[in-house]
């Protein structure tokens, strides 16, 4: 009989003694770990391992994992899997560069990444070929056998780090070649990346291959940004502080942005952005996943299915995407890249106003706002909140109340506050109170998203992946203009690399109701 392996979610403690608050948290993050305990070991499978998103995110996560003691070198063993031909240490020395040592000391640091890589393998084979995936499954099999874990009870976990194409092949012959062979305790849990599909079509003839091969609790539609320290606090500073509550409305509450912004263009990755473009690769999934958690109603608990639920009802009660709600920009430049079509209709920018109606929002415009090659790098969810009745102070042209959260870089929530300039006159000014992540939470590192996702998927928790029903719930809502915009009948307008942007999308912000604070800059502290 095989020996019982302890969980491989143990948490070592990093934490300073005198931070009772934070050693409360750690307390709690292990009681969970100890919950979750089971039998059985875990082989991690990361396909695409010779990709660039295996390299630079998912053995960078597991690294991270295996670093603050959440995988353990005498219970897991990760496998990479790709049609390159390599060996273990030719993987090895691919992944050695991208991994970082943040707070660790050098000379332990090499230590290590010595061990964490010896805990990789690599088996070289073809996506649809039943050859290698049998010889995959074979080399779990000796690990489970060599870690005496009861037929049934192992846990195999199968990260797939691949374009969409293959998706359904590659699951094919996982689940005819490499499940795990009976339910004694143990699982077979498959990670998918997006884009999850093109359109609504695409992804239900997606949604319904994999359906048939695994169960909906098998699947983890992966977005990262639902991993995104700022944005898992969402729910807690709505829905646990008392300040918010009646705050959170259409009473209050003018408008509400989303916005991300890079500073960057296609950089070499024109031939993929091409077939997808802004929406498609960032609002339909990253920002309209923020605009649920901001939207949704109180869920009945913690469940991962009752918050996705209210998810899909705030999704639900989206009205459909007018076209004077829409302002399409493409860069100068961005056709002069060789993969790129001369003729391409492709918007690197993106603004699209959505209205949501309910009780809580109906009135109160969502403005959904993505562009590359700007002005500046970040991204954050801004709240605009009505102007003061009767204002005696005539502050107005100073800037309305917001509250800001900033989910990259500097992590930060700070409120846009009227006060009293300090001196002998009363005058105001636009100030605000500030919970900046790295002045507060010093000796707390914030994890990446990616190994926070991979983490929930070894502990079996779906809240922050993606249903099939959300999913095509949020297809519905942006097919029509995406098709619309394939069939050149929205033509993005051309903005400078640098600028904020096509002049357009500020009208548009305007006409929404947006009104924007001119001389004032939010700077993040510097310690």
């Amino acid at each position: 009989m095989g020996s019982t392996v302890s969980s491989v979610l143990k948490r070592s403690d990093s934490f300073s003694d005198d931070d009772e608050s934070v050693k409360s948290t750690t307390s709690s993050q292990r009681t969970e770990a100890e919950c979750t305990s089971e039998n059985g070991c875990l082989s991690i499978v990361v396909l695409g391992a010779s990709g660039d998103l295996a390299k630079k995110k998912t053995f960078p996560a597991l690294f991270n994992l295996f670093k603050q003691g959440f995988i353990q070198e005498n219970e897991v063993q990760i496998f990479g899997y790709a049609r390159t031909k390599l060996s273990d240490d030719e993987l090895r020395n691919r992944i050695r560069g991208h991994l970082k040592s943040g707070n660790v000391e050098s000379s332990e640091f090499s230590n290590i990444v010595t061990k964490f890589l010896k805990m990789i393998k690599y088996v070289s084979g073809s996506y649809d070929d039943k050859a290698g995936f049998v010889l995959l499954d074979e080399k779990i099999s000796e690990h489970e056998a060599r870690r005496g874990s009861h037929e049934g009870s192992s846990r195999r976990l199968f990260y797939l780090a691949l374009p969409p194409s293959v998706y359904p092949p590659v699951c094919e012959m996982i689940q005819h070649f490499c499940m795990n062979k009976s339910d004694q305790g143990g699982w077979t849990r498959v990670v998918v990346e997006k884009p999850f599909g093109k359109d609504l079509a695409s992804s239900e003839e997606l949604s319904s291959q994999l359906g048939e091969l695994f169960d909906e609790k098998q699947l983890y539609r992966i977005d990262h940004y639902l991993g995104k320290e700022l944005v898992q606090n969402l729910l807690v500073l709505r829905f646990a502080n008392r300040l918010f509550l009646p705050l959170w409305n259409r009473d209050n509450i003018d408008n509400i942005q989303i916005v991300f912004r890079e500073d960057f263009g296609t950089e070499g990755r024109g031939g993929y952005f091409d077939e997808y473009g802004i929406i498609r690769d960032i609002i339909q999934n990253h920002l309209l996943q923020v605009l649920c958690l901001v939207a949704m109603e109180k869920p009945i608990s913690l469940s991962p299915e009752n918050i996705r639920d209210e998810k899909v009802k705030v999704l639900h009660s989206v009205l459909p995407i007018e076209d004077e709600d829409v302002v399409l920009g493409q860069y100068e430049g961005y056709k002069d890249d060789p993969t790129v079509s001369k003729n391409s209709n492709t918007p690197t920018f993106a603004t699209v106003v959505l209205r949501v109606q309910n009780e809580r929002w109906e009135g109160v415009p969502f403005i959904l706002k993505a562009g590359k090659a700007l002005n500046s790098r970040k991204a954050e969810i801004r709240i605009q909140f009505k102007d003061v009745p009767g204002d005696i102070f005539r502050s107005k042209k100073q800037g309305r109340n917001e509250f800001v959260i900033r989910l990259q870089p500097s992590e930060a929530m700070y409120m846009k506050l009227t006060v009293k300039r300090p001196g002998l006159e009363m005058s105001t000014v636009l100030s605000e109170m500030d919970l900046s992540y790295k002045q507060r939470y010093q000796e707390v590192p914030i994890p990446e998203a990616y190994e926070r996702l991979i983490l929930d998927t070894i502990r079996g928790d779906q809240q922050h992946f993606v249903r099939r029903d959300e999913l095509k719930a949020a297809w519905e809502i942006f097919t029509p203009l995406l098709h619309r915009i394939d069939d050149g009948e929205l033509k993005p307008i051309p903005y400078k690399v640098g600028s904020r942007g096509p002049d357009e999308a500020d009208k548009l912000l305007a006409k929404a109701g947006y009104v924007q604070t001119h001389g004032y800059v939010w700077a993040p502290p510097t310690q």
